[in-house]
């Protein structure tokens, strides 16, 4: 009934066979998540197939992207393309290459373990730990927004550090999926790390997610847009916009995120504007009709 169940859907979703190979790789060509793209198919879209390489010399894809673009889906999908392979089921993709393959791990979500006293962070401190121990060369990770659990500064440099150990020590296959784009500079340090995102674009007032991984570091995450869409009130998400474009420029910016580890500038004098001196100056209460429009005209000709 199994490998029944295995080739009947082989031959409905359009699967291929995956084939297997010595040398370390992890090659996939047009790759789908099967239930997603199940999902899809029932309400007419078309799901977004993508490509995934990983080789003895490129080890770790660091994974930036809006949220809502698919990291999570890509990381997954791939991981569920291996297992499937290893249970004797074709897969979900053009064209499947596996390697040698041990264990799968995953670092991937929000859980807590409260009667344990284990708090969300905890559990993916430990689990993060115990991929750190056991994962092999012939391992597949997935690590997906690790350190968004305590502070910025914290989280940052867990992330930085994790990223570091898996691609020094472990050598594992990764998948490290991120929000912190200062980790896509490491890509200058490890020639078997590089960086890959997903994109979107806004038009308007709206965000369209492509779902289609290309080279390359993210240049932001579109965070307010995606809480506007998941319908936060108008006002929070301009006062959200307010905020970060204070946070930007207290930062100094860089192209692609705030240095948080930059100090921050000294501020700078700016003369305040005649007109804005003028106009704290004016009382209308003490003002007549006909004083009121001669200050309005003065306040233009000041502008101007």
């Amino acid at each position: 009934d199994l490998l029944a169940g295995f080739a009947e859907s082989a031959l409905k979703r359009n699967w291929c066979k995956p084939e297997f190979a010595a040398e370390t790789q992890l090659a996939i060509d047009g790759g789908r998540h099967p239930v997603v793209e199940n999902e899809l198919s029932q309400s007419a879209e078309t799901f977004i197939a993508n490509d995934c390489v990983l080789a003895d010399n490129r080890r770790l894809l660091l994974i930036t992207g809006p949220n809502m673009g698919g990291k999570s889906t890509y990381m997954r999908q791939t991981a569920l393309i291996a297992l499937m392979a290893h249970i004797g089921s074709f897969v979900p993709a053009g064209r499947a290459v596996l390697g040698p393959l041990d264990q799968i791990f995953t670092r991937i979500g929000a859980a807590d373990d409260l009667a344990s006293g284990r708090s969300t962070f905890m559990v993916e401190m430990t689990e993060s730990a115990a991929i750190l121990h056991h994962a092999t060369e012939n391992s597949l990770v997935l690590m997906d927004e690790v350190g968004r659990g305590t502070s910025t500064f914290d989280g940052m440099a867990l992330a930085f550090a994790i990223c570091r150990h898996l691609v020094e020590k472990n050598r594992a296959l990764t998948l490290f999926a991120t929000h912190y784009f200062e980790l896509t500079l490491l890509a200058n340090e490890y020639a078997d790390l590089a960086n890959v995102h997903l994109d979107a674009v806004e038009h308007g007032e709206r965000i369209v997610f492509l779902h289609a991984v290309e080279d390359g570091p993210a240049n932001q995450s579109y965070g307010i847009q995606v809480a506007a869409l998941a319908g936060i009130p108008h006002s929070v998400v301009k006062a959200a916009k307010r905020q970060l474009r204070e946070f930007e420029q207290r930062a100094s910016i860089n192209p692609l995120q705030p240095d948080l580890f930059a100090s921050i500038p000294e501020p700078i004098e700016v003369e305040p504007s005649p007109a804005l001196l003028r106009l704290d100056s004016i009382d209308p209460n003490e003002l007549t009709p006909k004083q009121a429009l001669d200050a309005l005209y003065e306040l233009k000709s000041l502008i101007r």
